[in-house]
């Protein structure tokens, strides 16, 4: 979908007319005509204006589809590098690296719940 394309359809799902969103946003029927038929560009201001009128974002009304992830992860690439790195390892070397772990992880919450509840006694 074009850009022209998001911002028809927002207006129609709202139910409103090409003028009352271009009273709203300030600009003239025509020119706002023009934008939803895709023979006027629209403006980062106007667009800045549409998304505060429907109080979307502009990226709602660029990427009406919802094409954007929902949330962005940044990794640790070391640690996904030894990830990758111990899934080589046959299973015997998995499964003690792994119980290793398991026992690190187990002491920790056991020191943790020690000092939470045990010391305050």
């Amino acid at each position: 979908m074009s850009l022209a394309d998001n911002i028809k359809r927002i207006r129609e799902d709202k139910g409103l007319r090409q003028k009352e969103v271009a009273n709203a946003i300030d600009m003239g029927y025509t020119s706002y005509n023009k934008v939803e038929n895709g023979s006027r560009e629209i403006s980062v201001v106007e667009i800045q204006r549409l998304a505060s009128f429907y109080n979307i974002t502009v990226d709602q009304i660029i990427n009406l589809d919802d094409k954007l992830p929902k949330e962005v992860v940044i990794e640790d690439k070391e640690a996904k590098e030894q990830l990758r790195l111990i899934s080589e390892l046959d299973t015997d070397d998995r499964t003690i690296i792994f119980k290793i772990i398991d026992k690190m992880l187990t002491s920790k919450k056991f020191k943790t719940f020690f000092k939470e509840n045990i010391e305050a006694l």
